[in-house]
């Protein structure tokens, strides 16, 4: 399967599976950090922060059921699942994003294999191997690259092992290798960065791109995005500067420190998640800047991030929300029982602006 289409929010909708549960339209949040938990949300907190699907109407998009999948019923409750999660938790986003799935499988009842790749791809594919050894009988795969994952969907399909992917996709055949993916239209979330950019600079300037990782959907998508919407809306937006911070905060700031060096009239710099914009921030801070000197627009919606733009140095963060646990567990327990599911769905994403950051900031994570 090739990366996802640059296409419009309203055409995602029809992405969505027809026939999934009511439930599926509304999954509820979860605390930040099992690791962390003098800093977990209060419930009140996060109220609203779960993750939305797209529209919670049944579409006529591409779908699975479990007889096209060549998988069998069975009870999710009786069942052994497998998670793989692809980086190291010191991003906010993957704690987050594992404490979802760890939390709502002990909701469930449900007996959970994790392990954690620590970013390295062979050792992800190597992970899930193990994870289909121990007996796992539904994966769900937070992949690092797109690519490469030949070896694991032979040996989960000759076990009719059904696959979940969230947060980046596969590039293999929905309802065939995988069943589904569940993750943002990033697409969109470009375009929605370049809106606010564009309003932030008065659609002039000089603008820089951190990229994200190579070899990930995200990346190339969140890029497009950006790129297509300032050609589109912003002609006198110059995009001068390309180079990648790998999602890590520490690489955002080296590249921000040469990027200063060699542009010093930069106008804005769209970070393709919060943690390359957090370094940013810390370059530009060690270079002397005043916040709001140099406009800057992340993706994500941590904690950090959000509290940011209420000091005034980020000008907006599109969310991306990575409370999978509740839409992952309903998109198995409904395929499992027979239902069909939609091969792609697409969750709504919030933002936060300077109008909302400091009431919202509880949402964050």
């Amino acid at each position: 399967m090739k990366p996802t289409a640059s296409v419009r929010r309203t055409s995602a909708r029809h992405l969505l599976a027809a026939g999934l549960v009511t439930s599926l339209a509304l999954a509820t949040g979860c605390t930040k950090s099992e690791d962390d938990p003098g800093k977990n949300s209060s419930a009140s907190q996060q109220d609203g922060a779960g993750q939305v699907v797209a529209s919670p109407s049944t579409g006529s998009g591409p779908t699975c059921a479990i007889d096209a999948y060549g998988g069998q019923k069975l009870d999710l409750k009786g069942a052994t699942v497998g998670f793989s999660q692809s980086e190291k938790e010191a991003n906010p986003f993957r704690i987050a994003e594992t404490a979802s799935i760890k939390a709502e499988a002990q909701k469930r009842g449900v007996e959970l294999l994790t392990a954690n790749a620590q970013s390295q791809f062979s050792k992800q594919i190597s992970d899930v191997q193990d994870l289909i050894a121990k007996g796992a009988d539904l994966l769900v795969i937070a992949p690092l690259n797109s690519d490469g994952w030949e070896p694991v969907l032979r040996t989960a399909g000759a076990k009719h092992i059904p696959i979940v992917t969230i947060d980046r996709k596969i590039n293999a055949t929905a309802c065939k290798d995988y069943v589904s993916f569940i993750g943002s239209d990033f697409t969109e979330q470009g375009r929605r960065a370049a809106d606010r950019m564009i309003e932030a600079t008065g659609g002039k300037g000089e603008v820089a791109i951190l990229l994200g990782a190579a070899g990930n959907n995200v990346t190339t998508e969140r890029t497009k995005g950006f790129e297509d919407r300032v050609k589109e809306k912003a002609p006198g937006l110059k995009i001068v500067f390309r180079q990648t911070g790998d999602f890590a905060r520490e690489k955002g700031q080296s590249v921000t420190e040469n990027l200063i060096q060699s542009k010093p009239g930069i106008t804005g710099i769209y970070a393709e998640n919060d943690e390359m914009g957090l370094g940013a921030v810390n370059a530009l801070k060690g270079a002397g800047k005043k916040p709001g000197d140099v406009k800057i627009v992340t993706i994500d919606g941590t904690r950090n991030a959000v509290q940011g733009i209420v000091d005034g140095w980020i000008y907006g963060v599109i969310e991306s929300n990575p409370r999978f646990g509740p839409l992952a567990f309903q998109t198995l327990d409904a395929f499992t029982q027979g239902r069909k599911v939609g091969q792609d769905i697409v969750i709504k994403d919030s933002s936060y602006a300077r109008s909302n950051a400091r009431s919202d900031l509880g949402k964050a994570y």
